[in-house]
């Protein structure tokens, strides 16, 4: 048992089971599609609004002031470390799957299993937060138009009972009231069917969405320039390295996404060269991005007048900016542009992850771990269609009953714990196959590999204690579903069996 729990696979039958016709998938993108994808799920929720918490801080952490720009870095450099042992395994093992491929050619089946359940949480449990988040935005900026989302179709049960006379004044069915996110669910249901026709379709739509946020996000700092003081950046780090620290661990969630783009690998055309371009150049883009806009934001706001302004509205930091910069009689004009860009954002947010999600299921099913239904692919569009399906129902059903705060840092320490794995990875398999051709090569193993574990644990001691007890509590029920299912129907378990 334990052979097989620990038995890993080849890189070479890896790359082989991709290349098999009936689970063979489309090979259409190029480098700029795949940069496209990695800025598409990056630049999302997370700098349209987070970015406010951070360099505000709340009751339960320091802000990091105009030092944000210095929390932007230490993330991006965290994520970084771990963005070069992706691109070494992508251009290495151009197959779906991510970190969970990685870690069966490296650490085993076990391991493995537990990644693939992991990232579950990063990609279908995130999205879920993301959706909700859409939702809202979406309901704000249609009443700019005159258009009124009926408070109990756009919001879930457990809010609407803290709204006072929500739930009586909505409609009722054997006296029971109707509540539910329908929005939410209504974005995730028109992606899916985006996902199903094909990734390149799916690539030309993340493509326009991220045109037009960079373009939003360009408007900002462009408009905003000429309203900041630099006078508000003194001081410049109000909470010292507590709060850039606190800082960082809030604008991770913004730079969860990039690893999505490893997920696309079997469907990119030149996936040793294109594969590294796309994760590493992504996550540059966005890192300088982040840093314009928080020196933009913070220079627009002095840090004490940022503690009250954004306390009770740190959800649409952005604008609050250009409202408190005042700038002019275009005010109007330019927040609602920034508003929208908050939706497309979202959305391509939404798009990417969704498609990440059912390829993990689709390579976990390739591999025996999950019903072979799970690995048919779509005999016109070539997609992973009864995967990307399932995947939409149950993010887009889970989305419109539940509430965001129960998502985030779930989301959180699974996308950390991926990052771990992969590092620990690219080490093993350096001493296991250290002949191995190597496209892209990450620098200074193993020192990067190591820099970027620790960079990750060090994040995951920021996070609440209660997000420790609810992770082991979903891998446990990931292991009851894996020696119920997985381990009986393991491919690797039938050839051992054979030989």
């Amino acid at each position: 048992m334990l052979k097989q729990l620990f038995k890993t696979k080849s890189l070479d039958e890896l790359v082989h089971e991709g290349e098999e016709p009936e689970h063979q998938l489309k090979r259409v993108l190029g480098s700029f599609d795949v940069v496209m994808l990695g800025i598409g799920a990056i630049i999302g929720a997370g700098i349209f609004a987070t970015i406010g918490t951070a360099a505000a801080g709340d009751a339960a952490r320091p802000g990091a002031g105009p030092a944000l720009m210095l929390s932007f870095v230490l993330t991006g450099v965290a994520c970084g470390f771990a963005a070069l042992c992706y691109a070494e395994f992508a251009s290495m093992v151009p197959i779906s799957g991510s970190a969970y491929t990685y870690s069966y050619g490296t650490l085993g089946e076990l391991v493995a299993w537990i990644i693939g359940w992991d990232l579950i949480i990063e990609y279908a449990v995130g999205n879920v937060a993301v959706a909700i988040s859409w939702a809202n935005y979406f309901k704000t900026l249609v009443s700019g138009f005159g258009i009124i989302i009926p408070d109990w179709m756009s919001i879930d049960y457990r809010t609407a009972a803290k709204i006072p006379g929500l739930l009586e004044n909505a409609p009722h069915i054997w006296g029971i009231p109707i509540v539910f996110n329908l929005p939410a669910f209504s974005i995730v249901a028109l992606i899916t069917v985006v996902l199903v026709i094909g990734i390149k379709e799916s690539s030309r739509t993340t493509t326009v969405m991220v045109i037009i946020k960079l373009l939003v996000l360009g408007l900002f700092v462009v408009v905003g320039f000429y309203h900041v003081n630099p006078a508000n950046w003194t001081p410049f780090a109000p909470n010292g390295w507590k709060g850039i620290q606190a800082g960082a661990a809030v604008v991770f969630f913004a730079y969860i996404g990039f690893d999505a783009v490893s997920t696309v690998a079997e469907e990119v055309r030149n996936p040793k060269r294109d594969m590294p371009i796309g994760i590493i150049g992504s996550l540059i883009i966005c890192t300088i991005i982040y840093i314009l806009v928080a020196a933009v934001f913070t220079g627009i706001i002095p840090y004490n007048d940022l503690i009250h302004t954004l306390a009770t509205s740190q959800s649409e930091p952005l604008t609050l900016a250009m409202q408190y910069a005042k700038i002019g009689k275009h005010a109007d004009l330019i927040i609602g542009i920034i508003a929208f860009g908050s939706v497309i954002a979202h959305t391509a947010v939404l798009l990417v992850f969704q498609l990440g999600q059912p390829r993990i299921f689709f390579s976990m099913a390739r591999d025996g771990l999950l019903p072979q239904k799970f690995a048919k692919v779509h005999p016109r569009f070539k997609t992973p269609a009864v995967t990307t399906i399932v995947t939409g129902l149950v993010v887009g059903v889970t989305a419109m009953f539940t509430t965001i705060d129960e998502m985030v840092d779930l989301t959180n320490i699974g996308t950390l714990f991926a990052f771990i794995l992969v590092c620990a990875g690219i080490i093993i398999l350096r001493k296991k196959e250290p002949d191995k051709p190597r496209p892209f090569k990450t620098p200074f193993v193993p020192l990067i590999p190591v820099l970027g574990i620790i960079a990750c644990l060090y994040l995951i001691l920021g996070l609440p204690w209660i997000t420790y007890i609810r992770f082991a509590g979903w891998l446990i029920i990931g292991l009851v579903v894996y020696f119920m299912y997985g381990y009986r129907h393991s491919r690797v378990r039938k050839q051992l069996e054979a030989s």
